[in-house]
């Protein structure tokens, strides 16, 4: 619930859990950060499969999409805002001095999808050591309202954090599973080979199904098989695409193979996948 701001009136539209449970998350209308310090933790983001060691921070938008797969021993907490927060103080027009709607702009990158910024930023000792003692003034600063400047301490912090994680996303490569899920999400409609993976990840067949296995819990061609039947599914839903022609399109060079192999993962062919979908009450 936001804040009450009992200095100046008005309501703050931010939170703060001591103790964040995954169970909302994202928070509507919300910008959330995440701060995993200890266990890890595996997810898929927006479909695509994640895995977080603490020490690590999430960077949720309010449009994301969040499914815990699996916890272990973890700890967390988090901070959320709602975009207003960051816009600045109320200047008020002159004769000579027209404001604009000033927002500030540092950390927004974190919360925008594309194929480098996947959400998660992975922290060194030093890091780690630095936003545990920012996200500790946040609590305490959401909790106590200690003085009439509590808002602007915590926007303070904020924009240290974000800076600091901005920063560390800028250094730090995508790691091989990156690698290839980004080659396997822009290519599945060609022709991919296990050697077209293992190249892209420069990595040998068993080394790269065994980080496969750890992290979305199958190999890497099974991972680009369920992909493309997953888009499929999208596909039979929305649009009246012939069978051959969503085959075609996933990366299938038969029809037949594809209906095998819906039929086999999703326990309906695809014409009775569709029509489940589009008729509920008909099964």
């Amino acid at each position: 619930m936001p804040q009450f701001d009992q200095y100046k009136n008005k309501s703050v539209d931010i939170e703060f859990f001591a103790v964040e449970d995954f169970e909302k998350i994202p928070y509507p209308d919300r910008f959330t950060l995440i701060f995993i310090t200890n266990g890890i933790i595996n997810a898929c983001l927006n479909e695509r499969p994640i895995e977080i060691s603490a020490p690590g921070v999430l960077c949720l938008s309010m449009e994301d999409k969040l499914q815990v797969v699996h916890k272990d021993s973890i700890s967390a907490q988090s901070f959320s805002f709602h975009p207003d927060f960051f816009k600045t103080s109320q200047v008020f027009e002159t004769q000579t001095y027209k404001p604009s709607n000033l927002k500030i702009q540092i950390g927004l990158s974190l919360f925008q999808r594309d194929n480098s910024q996947t959400g998660v930023t992975h922290l060194s000792g030093k890091a780690y050591l630095q936003l545990l003692e920012w996200f500790f003034v946040l609590g305490t600063e959401v909790y106590a309202h200690s003085n009439a400047l509590w808002v602007c301490r915590i926007k303070k912090y904020l924009i240290q954090i974000l800076r600091l994680l901005e920063d560390l996303n800028r250094q730090v490569e995508q790691s091989p599973i990156d690698l290839v899920l980004d080659y396997i999400h822009t290519n599945y409609p060609q022709k991919i080979t296990l050697e077209d993976l293992t190249n892209c990840a420069y990595l040998n067949r068993i080394s790269l199904n065994e980080m496969f296995q750890k992290r979305c819990g199958c190999t890497a061609m099974g991972y680009l098989l369920s992909y493309r039947l997953k888009v499929a599914g999208d596909l039979l839903v929305h649009t009246d695409m012939t069978l051959d022609e969503i085959a075609r399109s996933i990366g299938f060079q038969y029809d037949t193979y594809f209906i095998k192999q819906f039929t086999a993962k999703r326990g309906l062919s695809p014409t009775a996948f569709r029509n489940a979908y589009r008729n509920p009450q008909l099964y």
